[in-house]
């Protein structure tokens, strides 16, 4: 027999009674049920139950050993009885009745319990990764994430696509995060860069001919964390193809996130094809570029109905109405707390008002509304007796932000809201350039390397801020899962790109010679996209937060509590690597009293 085991823990079944076995895990669960020891023992496979009785040798040693130790078993498997049978688990018709142990692997007190979800901070899980990491819930997320990769994998390789690895260690680049910088022994003073993305090199791939390229690529960002983000690294399907347009590429990702959502979304349906929403429009309907069409409500420009109204909250600004059908029966207190929702996204308040049976409107506002716009806004927004109204007023990105949030708020408290299913859209015609609202200069709103909408005559004879781009988002009930274009591939479209970004013929020279070298020796058309992995597993599992489906994600400062990262290096370290450090000033601690 093998030295640790002759089965896993999931694998015994009814087939298996009577059958000598070795089985070795750890000691998850432990019951003294009238002095016979009932003990589950786990294993990566699962959870058998072990028999313990007084009268043989391993009583003693399986009393006393602490929780998580690990332990080989010898024993018998045996039927349940009728009435223990646990159709929960797998391995629950049956049970082994030890007849030998061997402790493997003592285990100190635990710091939290394994076997329950006991509301430990993230804090203390981070610092004891390796235990959270034994919760089924852990367990089960990093297993779908592996699972994941492997069918993506899979699907790109029979749609013709080849793995290939590009660098880590590179140049910086422009791609709106801050680096992550490694400085050089044999070149003093100088620095590489982490991959922020696989940006340039996969472009490069292209001109190189070979055709349709993809990886899982890690990618470096020193941003900070949200919950759909993880700081420091993450990573991403990074896919491009040569010879195609915008529609060849979500031909390919379509089928990829379709046949990926459907195989392990849990019988979530999902729909398809992903319709596409220009980016001017999303933000006018949903108030976001990432909509969650899973709400059934739009918003509904009505600035032109209080264009010229008396009513000096509206008048002259941008207003936003939001119709919720089917609210009669919402007592004022609804309206309250949308409210102070409102209020949270950085509303001053939330006007509001609601359709009587008469068709006349109520509410605060409702006396300072004329009867030209009560019969304009009815019309406009098709609003039936029983409809509430919000509305916001003041700037376009403030009013979207503000309003995008009450519109999935005011969905989720109402009904208004599609719940088991994933719903896909792809955000189209970014506008390529965007103005500083702090310095009014004009900077590239997405991806630099994206080719406008029109080439180089767009370029040269429209105002930047109408130039589109042939830019795109994949988005998945309101989470961005990846920004994507189809490539500028001449020189004189990048140069006078980056001429209008403020960047001087020499700057773009310096900072991309290497892929304007490359664009004078033959660069087909080509396009691609990256959608987030991370992010993926995170909607899959249906997990609120993204640190939840990576092994050992750094904290919300960027901390690994578990290693220690990041550390201090010593003196002599840094004079290998020619650095002195400039430490901020100490910030004097006053104590209390003080």
């Amino acid at each position: 027999m093998h030295r640790y085991r002759s089965h896993n823990c999931g694998e015994l079944r009814a087939a298996d009674i009577d059958t000598d076995v070795r089985l070795s895990g750890w000691l998850h669960n432990r019951r003294n049920l009238g002095g016979i020891l009932f003990i589950d023992l786990r294993d990566h496979y699962g959870i058998v139950q072990l028999v313990v009785r007084p009268d043989t040798a391993p009583y003693e040693a399986l009393s006393s050993i602490s929780k998580e130790s690990v332990v080989r078993v010898d024993g018998r498997v045996v039927a349940r009885g009728e009435e223990n049978v646990n159709p929960e688990l797998p391995t629950g018709e049956i049970e082994v009745e030890v007849a030998e142990v061997e402790v493997l692997g003592g285990a100190d007190p635990l710091p939290f319990t394994i076997n329950t979800e006991d509301g430990v901070n993230e804090e203390r899980r981070l610092e004891y990764r390796f235990l959270d990491l034994r919760k089924e819930r852990m367990h089960r997320n990093i297993m779908l994430r592996s699972a994941v990769i492997s069918t993506i994998r899979q699907k790109m390789t029979a749609l013709g696509f080849n793995e290939l690895a590009t660098p880590i260690l590179s140049a910086t680049s422009p791609e709106g995060a801050r680096d992550f910088l490694v400085p050089s022994r044999l070149h003093a003073g100088k620095f590489y860069a982490l991959p922020q993305a696989p940006q340039q090199f996969k472009q490069l791939l292209m001109i190189a001919g070979f055709d349709r390229y993809f990886q899982i690529a890690p990618c470096f960002r020193d941003e900070d964390a949200r919950a759909d983000r993880s700081p420091g690294e993450f990573y991403q399907l990074d896919m491009e193809m040569s010879f195609v347009e915008q529609e060849d590429v979500f031909g390919v990702i379509e089928k990829v996130m379709t046949d990926l959502f459907e195989e392990y979304g849990g019988g979530r349906h999902v729909t398809s094809p992903f319709p596409r929403i220009p980016f001017r429009e999303a933000m006018l309907k949903y108030g976001s570029d990432k909509p969650d069409l899973r709400v059934r409500l739009e918003l509904v420009d009505v600035s032109d109905v209080f264009a010229g109204s008396d009513f000096k909250a509206f008048a002259g600004r941008h207003v936003r109405a939001l119709a919720v059908p089917d609210t009669a029966d919402q007592p004022r207190k609804f309206f309250d707390q949308m409210g102070e929702f409102a209020a949270l996204q950085g509303a001053k308040g939330l006007a509001w008002v609601r359709v009587g049976d008469d068709g006349k409107l109520t509410g605060p506002i409702a006396k300072f509304l004329t009867g030209e716009d009560v019969s304009a806004l009815l019309s406009r927004l098709d609003a039936k007796p029983g409809t509430a109204v919000f509305f916001g007023a003041g700037e376009f990105d403030e009013v979207s932000k503000i309003m995008g949030a009450v519109r999935v708020e005011a969905a989720r408290r109402t009904g208004h809201f599609e719940e088991n299913v994933f719903r896909f859209c792809w955000i189209v015609d970014f506008p390529m350039f965007e103005r500083d609202e702090e310095t009014g200069r004009i900077e590239f709103s997405h991806n630099p390397f994206s080719m406008p909408q029109g080439g180089l005559e767009a370029l040269e004879t429209k105002d930047p801020l109408d130039i589109l781009a042939w830019q795109y988002d994949i988005v998945c009930n309101g989470v961005e899962l990846s920004s994507g274009a189809i490539r500028n591939h001449e020189p004189e479209v990048m140069y006078k790109a980056f001429e209008i970004a403020g960047y001087s013929r020499e700057e773009v020279e310096r900072e991309f010679g290497g892929m304007l070298r490359a664009f004078h020796f033959g660069a087909p058309p080509h396009g691609g996209i990256a959608p987030g992995i991370d992010r993926i597993v995170m909607l899959l599992a249906d997990e609120p937060n993204i640190r939840e489906t990576i092994a050992f994600p750094l904290n919300g400062n960027a901390q690994d509590l578990l290693m220690g990262a990041p550390s201090e290096v010593d003196e002599a370290r840094l004079k290998e690597l020619h650095l002195s450090l400039r430490k901020p000033p100490q910030t004097k601690q006053v104590k209390s009293g003080e």
